[in-house]
């Protein structure tokens, strides 16, 4: 019995080949990339679940509001707050600190560069790092211990045991001696803490200056709760440590007409679930990721999906007719509805069962050009995960049951008796059908509109002007093994009088996301007369202006003429005078973390960083005391290799064992903007894949159509239709669908991306044509799939076709 259902499902699936391929090609190419999606979200959604305790792990934040009233958020938490918290609440079972720092690492003359944190000791016994070598609880105890990875321990030690050895850290601008105490598993992929070492809080360079100040914030702070302590309860909890701590600060905000946050306080200490942590674009720095991107990626692979299916349900029921002799026949001769059903069925599992396996194939094949395509990490244990080998049965029994179960059952249905006299009509589109041919091109409008909207953001990102020129500039990162200043003023003796360099300074900050995958911020807050001010505080070098191609508007520019310019003197922007209220700022004093400097030069707005939200003003000053971490060089144009290569040379002479890793600012702040340039591969690669399996669909459902309707068109042409009226009768049917899905498609595409723009503090106006265009591209797409076949059809020789049966 099972060897005949499967000889007439093959010959069944060979006499409709063309459609058998149509269905193949596009349930292998949506398994493939569903599959690929899906683990790509899975992965970002399973990050910082393998902490034993992971619903007990929370960060901490500040929660306020700006004047305007809308939601502030601050992660960088003062010193003394930790200490405060484990003594006033014994709820919490471990407080750490965390700096996400990196350092140089030396050992027997050869230095490395690597991502030293700072954490304090509970750290260990918090999360779930299992410890290689070394004692969770005595790991650090001493402010000269280090806890190293595996990884480390291998690139410093090889195959030698390094607990009890020494090592040296370069940390502010000095060797420190430190001793290994443990050995550290490597930080999975899925991890929202990366390190390759681990040293005491205490050790960071402002630490003995800041320990007792609560106005100062530079770090986060995780907790671990207690079992059995409801969050909430200990939210609540913490504005009485808000009161107490922080008295002076609301009291000058609810003084100057700050309005309360959402809880009903002026600033409150929120609890954020650890698991949210990957999640948040708001207080960590850029380095979270949208949970509406992960839900964007596996809706994306659920749109491609519905399309196949779409496909094959419309092509199965369209072939009924074909298929309702058959039944027919089988029927009178004995056959069971449930044996009928299990055999057209199982035409569907083997179909599906072989587009699986191809699928597969291309998403493994194609892996390489997805993770590089889209920033994944994907590897091929990823694809042998249980789980994952588990939900890919279960999805593919569910597509099998529904692609194929209402088909099945349809074509069963059919009266033997009627269907043997020929009174069996299905040749006239149904409800179903049509309603499914209008999801398909919705969903493929929808793709086309994103596709349009997201790439004109990322262009008006990249293009608006930013308040300083960024083409031809070099930046190069110091590091943490060289002293900023030093290499600066080597910099500019060696470079001086090279005809490809135009201009050198210095900076704090870089502009854009460079190869050294650092950033930073530093933001003062301090009051002018009765004004709340706030403002990013960079350090600068001389010839900043120049070399960034930043209009000085009034007053004068830092000059090595004046040495107060190196302790007490400032730049400020434009914006920055509006906020001290000054129409000419030129000469008047601020205090910033009760120290005084005096305004020396006004200069035009430039963004610092990335246009996803609004400049802050800036304060431009060259303290000594403060590093500089970059090096800026403005090459000459006609000629930016050579000009690269002399640049080059000149750190190799500086810092000979230390990488190059300078890169122009322009490819730097492009670099700000991946995430969206992803989501634009996403969409259009979806929206190609979407409008290609919509059209094979069209034009299988199309052939068959018209092969119905052959001797119609006969008649047509005997009575003297011309091929034009013949392609518009069969033609007009589909297009109108097309066009309903456009209309619906169009207000789902412009909400939709509404809420997206949303994000940015600078963004586009949606457009009408938007919508025009991706509506007459699907029209003409559409149109030229049903032609092809419609021109054909209305050719044809009308003899031949009132000859056919």
């Amino acid at each position: 019995m099972l060897r005949n259902y499967l000889k007439v499902a093959f010959r069944t699936l060979w006499k409709n080949r063309t459609h058998t391929f149509i269905n193949v090609v596009g349930l292998s190419v949506a398994f493939g990339t569903c599959i690929l999606l899906f683990l790509t979200a899975t992965f970002e959604l399973s990050y910082d679940h393998f902490h034993t305790d992971s619903n007990r792990l929370f960060r901490l934040y500040f929660l306020s509001s700006n004047r305007d009233g809308s939601v502030n958020k601050e992660s960088p938490m003062p010193f003394p707050i930790s200490p405060a918290l484990k003594a006033e609440f014994p709820e919490l079972e471990g407080v750490t600190r965390w700096f996400d720092r990196s350092a140089s690492v030396r050992r027997n003359d050869q230095t490395y560069t690597k991502d030293v944190r700072m954490v304090d000791a509970d750290f260990l016994h918090m999360f779930t790092f299992p410890l290689q070598k070394g004692n969770t609880r005595t790991a650090m105890n001493s402010l000269s211990d280090i806890v190293i990875s595996g990884n480390m321990a291998k690139d410093i030690f090889g195959s030698e045991d390094p607990v009890g050895k020494p090592l040296q850290l370069r940390l502010n601008n000095e060797w420190k001696a430190f001793t290994v105490t443990g050995v550290i598993n490597n930080a999975p992929k899925n991890s929202s803490f990366e390190y390759d070492a681990f040293i005491r809080s205490e050790n960071a360079g402002d630490y003995a200056d800041n320990k007792g100040r609560w106005d100062h914030g530079s770090h986060d702070v995780y907790v671990k709760l207690k079992p059995g302590t409801d969050p909430q309860t200990l939210q609540r909890r913490t504005q009485a440590l808000m009161n107490k701590y922080f008295a002076s600060d609301m009291k000058e905000r609810q003084e100057q007409g700050y309005p309360k946050n959402e809880l009903g306080f002026q600033r409150s200490l929120i609890l954020q679930p650890l698991l949210d942590v990957h999640f948040d674009t708001e207080t960590t720095h850029g380095a979270g990721i949208s949970r509406t991107y992960v839900f964007t990626l596996m809706l994306v692979g659920l749109f491609i999906l519905a399309i196949a299916c779409i496909n094959f349900i419309n092509l199965t029921i369209a072939q009924s007719l074909s298929r309702a002799r058959e039944v027919g026949v089988r029927k009178s001769l004995g056959a069971q509805r449930g044996q009928l059903f299990g055999q057209i069925w199982g035409e569907t599992v083997l179909l599906c069962f072989g587009a699986l396996l191809i699928g597969l194939g291309l998403a493994y094949g194609l892996l390489p050009v997805f993770n590089r395509l889209f920033r994944s990490q994907l590897t091929l244990s990823d694809f042998l995960q249980p789980t994952v080998l588990l939900t890919t049965i279960l999805g593919f029994l569910l597509i099998t049951l529904v692609a194929g179960g209402y088909p099945s059952w349809f074509v069963t249905r059919f009266n033997a008796v009627e269907v043997l006299k020929g009174k069996v009509k299905v040749s006239r589109p149904g409800l179903l059908r049509n309603s499914l041919i209008v999801t398909q091109f919705t969903i493929a409008c929808l793709l086309i509109v994103c596709t349009v909207i997201v790439r004109q953001q990322i262009t008006y990102l990249q293009q608006k002007p930013v308040g300083l020129d960024k083409e031809q500039v070099v930046s190069i990162p110091v590091g943490n093994g060289l002293n900023g200043n030093d290499v600066l003023k080597t910099m500019r003796d060696r470079l001086s009088n090279q005809p490809n360099i135009v201009a050198v300074s210095g900076s704090g900050v870089n502009i854009g996301a460079g190869l050294d995958g650092s950033s930073s911020r530093s933001i003062y807050g301090f009051m002018y007369g009765k004004r709340d001010v706030s403002c990013d505080w960079l350090r600068v070098d001389t010839d900043y202006l120049k070399t960034m191609g930043i209009k000085l508007l009034q007053g004068r520019d830092f000059s090595p003429s004046f040495s107060t310019d190196s302790s007490s003197s400032v730049l400020i922007t434009q914006s920055m005078a509006k906020a001290l209220g000054e129409t000419n700022p030129v000469g008047k004093f601020i205090k910033p973390d009760n120290k005084t400097f005096q305004i020396v030069g006004v200069v035009a707005d430039f963004n610092l960083y990335s246009l996803h939200q609004e400049a802050k003003p800036i304060a431009l000053q060259m303290q000594s005391s403060l590093p500089i971490q970059y090096i800026l060089v403005r090459v000459n144009p006609q000629n930016l290799t050579g000009a690269m290569e002399t640049i080059k040379a000149s750190w190799k002479l500086i810092a000979p064992k230390q990488e190059f890793i300078g890169s122009f600012l322009d490819e730097n702040t492009e670099r700000w903007y991946k995430r969206e340039r992803r989501l634009a591969n996403i969409f259009s690669s979806a929206a190609g894949i979407a409008i290609v399996l919509s059209c094979m669909g069209l034009f299988a459902i199309a052939l068959l159509t018209i092969r119905q309707r052959t001797k119609e068109i006969g008649v047509r042409k005997v009575l003297g239709a011309s091929v034009f009226s013949i392609v518009g009768l069969l033609s007009r049917d589909f297009l109108k669908l097309v066009i309903a899905a456009i209309i619906i498609a169009s207000p789902i595409a412009w909400y939709a991306m509404d809420q997206w723009l949303a994000d940015f503090a600078y963004k586009i106006d949606i457009e009408w044509w938007v919508f025009a265009l991706s509506g007459i591209l699907a029209i003409v797409i559409a149109l030229l799939t049903v032609s092809f076949q419609s021109i054909k059809a209305a050719l044809m020789n009308p003899v031949k076709s009132l000859r056919s049966e």
